[in-house]
């Protein structure tokens, strides 16, 4: 197949043809992904993520020049909100890269959530593994936001960056939203402004109270704008990967990913096959029997559940 090849060679028209047909869900998605698959697991993956207006894409950018001056072939999945007319990403962080847009060893790529919890597109993990195979060293992906219900990234991405900035909120806040959890570096941007010691001290003794584990994450103050703390947080950022790697910790990692991955696909593709059922006029006929007492839910539970499950066993994966 063409486009595989034209992937694996790295040719950018290629790539962002095969992360549409991911996003179209088309039918030609699947056997281009088992086909890229096995060239997969080969890149470092980190999660960009924090609240509206905290300057990640201004970091981003920032790090996207460290790491090409460094050497390293640059993937970038920016998910933004969804245009409520196109469709389309919303913001466009490609917009906002323009100075890397020539540039054959970085490719940008905006992605809309479409509604999506978790801060991420549901075609992010594939169009992650997409640039992946297509060989780039490093893959950064950027979150729509963060809050309660985006803590996808987590999920994905083998190290986690938090940016925060002063004066965003009461630290304690973000730490009960369970946000402070998923990081395995902080940034503290626009580390210039007023109260930027106060966040940095809060955040330390909010380390400080987790105990002493396997890896403290560490808090790195930074100014993007004025490429402050870059060269900081790849530093630390290299330091993670040794972690993992030296631990076991990155093999075990990936290991929930997928086991995350595989049961949320699962669930996906019984919730279609679920809603297939529930048109079926013998369901409705069922129901009207619930309805009048002359049948028990329990019974008609486990009378569809077993067509469920054998329409699921008659369908190729």
């Amino acid at each position: 197949m063409e486009l595989i090849k034209g992937v694996r060679q790295g040719d950018r028209r290629s790539i962002a043809r095969a992360i549409t047909l991911i996003e179209e869900a088309s039918g030609e998605a699947e056997s281009l992904m088992e086909a890229l698959y096995p060239h997969t697991g080969n890149a470092y993956i980190v999660g960009i993520t924090g609240p509206p207006g905290a300057g990640k894409s201004t970091l981003l950018n920032r790090l996207i020049a460290h790491l090409r001056g460094e050497g390293l072939a640059v993937g970038v999945i920016a998910v933004d909100p969804t245009s409520p007319f196109s469709g389309g990403a919303l913001l466009g962080d490609r917009v906002r890269m323009t100075e890397h847009a020539l540039d054959e060893g970085v490719f940008i790529r905006s992605m809309g959530s479409r509604g999506q919890l978790g801060g991420l597109a549901a075609a992010t993990q594939d169009a992650v593994r997409v640039l992946d195979a297509a060989g780039y060293d490093i893959i950064l992906v950027e979150t729509v936001g963060v809050g309660q219900t985006e803590l996808t990234i987590m999920e994905l991405a083998d190290t986690v960056v938090l940016v925060l900035t002063p004066g965003a909120g009461d630290i304690v806040q973000v730490w009960k939203a369970g946000i402070m959890e998923i990081a395995d570096l902080f940034l503290v941007n626009k580390a210039d402004r007023d109260g930027a010691r106060k966040l940095i001290a809060d955040l330390e003794e909010m380390l400080d109270l987790a105990g002493k584990p396997a890896w403290r994450p560490p808090v790195i103050p930074a100014v993007a704008t004025e490429r402050r703390g870059i060269a900081e947080l790849w530093q630390e950022l290299q330091r993670h990967q040794a972690h993992l790697q030296e631990s076991g910790e990155g093999a075990a990692r990936r290991l929930r990913h997928l086991r995350r991955e595989l049961r949320e696909r699962m669930e996906h593709r019984i919730r279609r096959r679920l809603e297939g059922l529930l048109a079926d006029p013998a369901f409705q006929r069922d129901l009207d029997r619930l309805h009048r007492r002359e049948e028990v839910p329990h019974r008609l539970v486990r009378k569809w559940l077993a067509s469920l499950l054998a329409g699921e066993g008659g369908e190729s994966p």
